[in-house]
């Protein structure tokens, strides 16, 4: 199962998210579950480091399967920023809805 972990400050700001695991929905390279999470995760990254210039703290794990991103301070004041997390957020809540088994948010407030 992919866990994500999303962390927001007592403000309601996102200040982390990490993902860990695997779906399991199907083989590797043939699995739905995980390529759409990937793809909305990495997109949204992606997407704040182009659209706002700023990069967060993003550690990788080297065997796939682990992504963290951590925001400072400042950057989580970013409305552009707050904006990109939500929809990625709700994104994966779409997954989770239809593969509840193999996709887990966790909200840590």
């Amino acid at each position: 199962m992919i866990t994500v972990k999303i962390e927001k400050e007592q403000s309601g700001l996102i200040q982390s998210f990490e993902m860990s695991g695997h779906a399991n929905f199907d083989v590797h390279g043939k699995d739905l579950v995980c390529a759409g999470a990937s793809a909305v995760s990495f997109g949204a990254l992606n997407a704040i480091i182009s659209l706002t210039g700023i990069t967060p703290k993003i550690d990788q794990g080297s065997e796939g399967g682990y992504l963290k991103a951590v925001f400072s301070k400042a950057e989580m004041k970013n409305a552009d920023i707050q904006l990109i997390l939500k929809t990625m957020i709700v994104s994966l809540q779409t997954i989770e809805q239809d593969y509840g088994k193999h996709l887990k948010i966790i909200f840590n407030e």
